[in-house]
């Protein structure tokens, strides 16, 4: 009889080939396929077994039981969808010393001040380390409990002393199991620590948040399966020279998956930002040319943001430069092109340098008409008027097309006191004291403003 053959498995996928190859075929990973020995044979027959609980009609499922609980932190809730909701499984990830422990512990606290017992479990920090932290942002309750641990069993054995309503693991990548083989923080490890609390999870009822690592792109280290694992993926990003940080929730079983929160980092830890808009709009006593704000909406919040370009002189007469920061370099590039097509502005010989104010990462069509009149105006050195606002996505022929949400667009605009709003044709009705000015390309944009 033939025997069978190893097969390989993708620690990032999870694809399963027959022999190894360098290259995963499914997620394109490279080195990523590991041998798991010989397939099992397939089950010719599978007898019907004991339920946990009896089926019923869905609309007699209780809610009690899954509705979400507030945390007290606005800003997290609002990501979150609600706030946290028992049994469900959290994976928090973001780059070192971004805030994401500081952040969790007021978390923390928050839950054992109103809701229960929470436990946080440090595996790359001592008990004391932590509570100094603790003490400096105020953290400290009776009933919020802390342990440093690196094996899963003790882990489990917290869990059953305490019983808390919230378990935080600081990070996921520092405990092993020593139940399955594999390098501590490697993907068996991870994947077999992250399964066994997610049950424990499930049948307690207690919401637990799993702090993950990231890798130098920026994604979740670790197998793909463990996002699929959690319930919700949530992303703490934010740049080491600015105090602002943004969360969002890449995936969310219980809520929208596209929300943002907004926070400010300081000495007394980690302060929700409720009006974030002002971050990412200067204030000057005059406009300046190269300047334009527009508004991007990140899931159902405007904001503000201020889009700025630099037209120079090419030096030396080499190759002219494109410098992004903030935005999206191809779209950029684009939009670039446009204007000197479509726009009649000359930009061949020179330099172009454009950015976002306030480290914030702008990715949306909508800015493109903002980012247009700033190149614009960058090159004719004309500032545009004070008070302006240009929301439209530009097309390859210069059309300016209507992007979603604008009546939310304009009233945030409004809000903040600005007065005049270039926008596509067709755009619906104008807030309170806010003129529209409706332009169908870019040409007729440049016309109405230069």
């Amino acid at each position: 009889m033939k025997s069978a053959r190893p097969a390989h498995r993708c620690t990032e996928c999870g694809y399963a080939s027959a022999k190894w190859v360098g290259r995963c075929p499914e997620c394109q990973a490279w080195g990523s396929l590991l041998e798991s020995g010989a397939p099992a044979a397939a089950l010719r027959s599978v007898s019907a077994g004991p339920v946990t609980a009896p089926a019923r009609p869905i609309a007699q499922i209780e809610l009690a039981g899954a509705r979400a609980v507030p945390t007290g932190i606005p800003e997290f809730d609002r990501v979150l969808g609600g706030g946290l909701v028992p049994g469900g499984v959290l994976l928090v990830a973001g780059e070192p010393g971004v805030g994401k422990s500081t952040l969790l512990l007021e978390v923390a606290h928050r839950v054992a001040a109103t809701n229960g017992p929470a436990l946080v479990i440090s595996g790359e920090e001592s008990a004391g380390q932590v509570r100094l932290r603790a003490e400096r942002i105020g953290a400290l309750h009776e009933r919020l409990y802390l342990a440093a641990e690196t094996e899963l069993s003790a882990v489990l054995a917290h869990i059953d002393q305490v019983a808390p309503t919230l378990l935080i693991l600081d990070s996921v990548q520092t405990v092993r199991s020593p139940a399955v083989e594999g390098t501590d923080g490697g993907a068996t490890q991870v994947r077999a620590v992250a399964s066994a609390l997610s049950a424990v999870a499930k049948s307690r009822g207690m919401t637990t948040i799993l702090v993950g690592h990231v890798t130098k792109d920026g994604a979740i280290a670790g197998p793909r399966t463990l996002e699929h694992l959690v319930d919700v993926v949530i992303s703490f990003d934010g740049e080491r020279h600015s105090t602002l940080r943004l969360v969002r929730a890449i995936k969310n079983r219980f809520g929208p998956a596209d929300e943002i929160g907004c926070f400010e980092i300081g000495d007394n830890g980690v302060v929700g930002v409720p009006d974030p808009s002002a971050l990412f709009v200067s204030r000057r006593t005059a406009p300046v040319p190269g300047s334009c704000v527009t508004v991007t909406l990140e899931g159902s919040r405007p904001l503000l943001a201020e889009v700025q370009a630099l037209v120079a002189s090419t030096s030396g007469g080499g190759s002219p430069r494109r410098a992004v920061s903030g935005l999206d370099a191809q779209r950029v590039a684009m939009v670039n092109a446009v204007v000197e097509r479509r726009g009649g502005v000359k930009l061949a010989d020179a330099d172009v340098f454009a950015a976002s104010v306030g480290g914030v990462r702008i990715v949306e069509p909508a800015s493109d008409l903002a980012l247009a009149l700033a190149i614009a105006s960058a090159a004719k050195d004309r500032p545009l008027p004070a008070g302006t606002v240009a929301i439209g996505e530009v097309g390859l022929s210069g059309e300016i097309r209507r992007v979603g949400g604008t009546s939310r667009r304009l009233a945030e605009a409004a809000r903040q006191g600005y007065r005049v709003a270039l926008v596509p044709q067709d755009p619906g009705s104008a807030p309170k004291g806010m003129r529209l000015i409706e332009v169908p390309d870019l040409g007729t944009a440049f016309s109405r403003l230069f």
